[in-house]
């Protein structure tokens, strides 16, 4: 079967005296093997990257999650070195490269980092630090050299009837490995909620009226997609999306010629 082209946002990182433009292989086996497409790395070069022949060559575009956090100047929020580490050069590439894909409607899925950076490219703000709001839950992972420990599914979110995720998984409460210290402030004025958790924090978005799929989480399903049928389920419907969207460029060159 065709893999079809599938974009991956990259970190920026130093180590071995190089500088990297780098993405986890989770993500990457994730596509590859649950999603059925062949994952390219983008380089976060920002404005010098041509965005548009990206997209004409690419079928989806993957943001994944990261260590960093989305730099607080381009939302207006707190740019200390305590909501760090911060990585401009990858905010520079997947911001203008999510409102790209969302304005041509290329699939677009967008995991942990990548559900931020959505909501910050489309008009939305970040709150740091949300494990010290008052009623909130501790979405962190827990102290551990235990990368599965660190991971476990422990945390239930609810899906939102009517939703896109309630056409994936159906509506009503799953469980997932949420992983992170912000989330989602403001939303965007063109998304949607789709999940939250029982403390109210978001934790899956997608854009409203989209012309694809085009859909943010806050979980890590990529770290349990070969055994955990939640985390699988998100990326055959992302890797669905992405043929659908092949096969209708297929159709329209072939009606061109």
């Amino acid at each position: 079967m065709q893999q079809p082209l599938v974009a991956i946002s990259t970190d920026v990182r130093q180590f071995d005296n190089y500088t990297w433009h780098a993405a986890p292989q989770q993500y990457l086996e994730a596509a590859l093997s649950a999603a059925g497409v062949f994952p390219v790395l983008v380089p976060s070069f920002g404005d010098r990257l041509d965005f548009d022949e990206l997209l004409s060559s690419v079928d989806g575009v993957m943001i994944t999650g990261s260590k960093s956090n989305v730099h607080p100047t381009i939302y207006g929020g707190d740019a200390s070195e305590a909501n760090g580490p911060y990585d401009p050069a990858r905010d520079a590439t997947t911001l203008p490269l999510i409102r790209k894909a969302v304005e041509r409607g290329v699939p677009l899925l967008a995991i942990c980092r990548g559900i931020q950076e959505m909501n910050v490219a489309l008009g939305g703000t970040l709150a740091t630090e949300i494990q010290e709001r008052e009623g909130s839950l501790d979405h962190r992972a827990p102290a551990s050299d235990n990368q599965d420990e660190r991971f476990a599914i422990r945390q239930t979110i609810s899906i939102k009837p009517g939703s896109c995720l309630a056409g994936v998984f159906g509506a009503g409460d799953i469980m997932v490995n949420s992983v992170h210290r912000q989330a989602i402030d403001r939303l965007g004025p063109k998304l949607q909620i789709e999940a939250v958790a029982t403390d109210g924090t978001v934790e899956a978005v997608s854009v409203r009226d989209a012309r694809a799929f085009a859909v943010g989480v806050q979980w890590h399903p990529e770290y349990w997609v070969k055994s955990d049928s939640v985390s699988a389920r998100i990326f055959r419907a992302f890797g669905d999306a992405v043929r659908l969207h092949a096969a209708a460029k297929s159709g329209a060159r072939a009606a061109a010629e």
